[in-house]
């Protein structure tokens, strides 16, 4: 195994391919065992090579290949679960959200929109700025995460997070301020 790590390191794609070849069956096999859906453990199969193959440099040892090989297997499916649960978090406080804003468009209680109205206008100035721009981009400029993160410079997995955040902290405050 030593010789097909070398030879990737010197970038041999016959190789890459053989090392491919030789440990996808096992680590594809754990990662359906762990996985509700083929699809994602194929997908997570692929980003475990791309991880080893940038880091195949630092094996020192051959005999830990495949045991790196199922950590990296393993910390991807914990993130799958871990990105799954915050999305799931994620839609569970947005029907929150769009109450509360669809509250304020009811023309028939103008009294009790002007109420609401104050209520997000107050736990919106509790919120740190960036909240306030990320919320403000989303929601009255209607951007989707993506536009947003190219418009603030982040990634759009920060800015899925920091809107996450924004959300959470603004239904914490809007809750607060009855």
């Amino acid at each position: 195994m030593t010789s097909i790590i070398d030879a990737i390191i010197q970038g041999d794609k016959k190789a890459i391919r053989t090392f491919y070849l030789a440990y996808s069956p096992k680590i594809l096999s754990y990662l359906q065992r762990r996985l509700p859906r083929n699809e994602d453990a194929q997908e997570i199969m692929q980003d475990v090579f791309l991880d080893a193959l940038d880091s195949l440099p630092l094996i020192r040892n051959t005999n830990s290949v495949l045991p790196y090989l199922y950590r990296i297997a393993h910390n991807k499916s914990v993130d799958f679960y871990r990105k799954k649960k915050i999305k799931s978090l994620l839609f569970s406080q947005f029907p929150l959200l769009e109450s509360i804003r669809n509250e304020v468009h009811e023309p028939e209680f103008i009294y009790e929109k002007q109420k609401i109205h104050e209520r997000i206008e107050k736990a919106f100035n509790v919120l740190s700025e960036k909240y306030q721009i990320v919320l403000r981009l989303h929601y009255e400029e209607g951007l989707k995460v993506k536009e947003i993160a190219e418009k603030l410079r982040l990634s759009f997995k920060a800015t899925e997070s920091l809107l996450f955040r924004a959300r959470q902290q603004f239904i914490k405050a809007y809750s607060l301020s009855l």
